[in-house]
């Protein structure tokens, strides 16, 4: 009985530890490709890892921090994007067109996540003014702002990976 629950408990550990892997690896790829959610992969794989070391390493204090970073990664993706718009002169309908238009364009892969921020607020700007040149130019600035969010984001998940392995190897 012994021998056969330390297999188990083995080999749970190991299929933890490759699940976690594959969830941060996932992470890292759904942080610029469409469709997956990045940085909430990379923090249920470190959970994981947290899990398959019964916590010891990886604790209550690293996992509140690294759930902030992951609530502020999904947060700063829309909110730069609105901000861009904002800053351009453009009005708050274009703002919101742009986020509505990022969110829509998530159905459309890679091209509906280029295209999206920029047709939401071109479209949004044109319902307040008639003036194809400034809607232009409110497209134009969702669009910066979806690629700067987007580095934001890379950033973040990269900064949540050094904290567990910061928590994992040194702490």
């Amino acid at each position: 009985m012994g021998l056969e629950f330390t297999i188990v408990s083995i080999t749970m550990h190991v299929v933890l530890w490759i699940l976690a892997l594959v969830l941060v690896a996932a992470g890292v790829a759904g942080t610029v490709l469409p469709a997956l959610p990045g940085p909430l992969l990379v923090f249920v794989g470190i959970l994981l890892a947290g899990w398959a070391g019964h916590f010891a390493r990886i604790g209550t204090w690293t996992l509140v921090v690294l759930g902030l970073l992951t609530a502020l990664a999904h947060v700063i993706d829309l909110l730069i994007t609105m901000f861009g718009v904002r800053r351009s002169g453009s009005s708050g309908r274009a703002a919101v067109g742009a986020g509505l238009g990022a969110l829509a364009g998530l159905f459309f892969g890679i091209p509906g996540l280029i295209v999206g921020p920029f047709a939401g607020a071109v479209l949004a700007e044109l319902t307040v003014r008639r003036d194809l040149r400034r809607a232009g130019r409110a497209g134009l600035a969702a669009w910066i702002g979806y690629l700067v969010g987007t580095i934001a984001k890379v950033a973040i998940v990269f900064m949540m990976i050094a904290v567990a392995a910061a928590a994992l190897f040194f702490f």
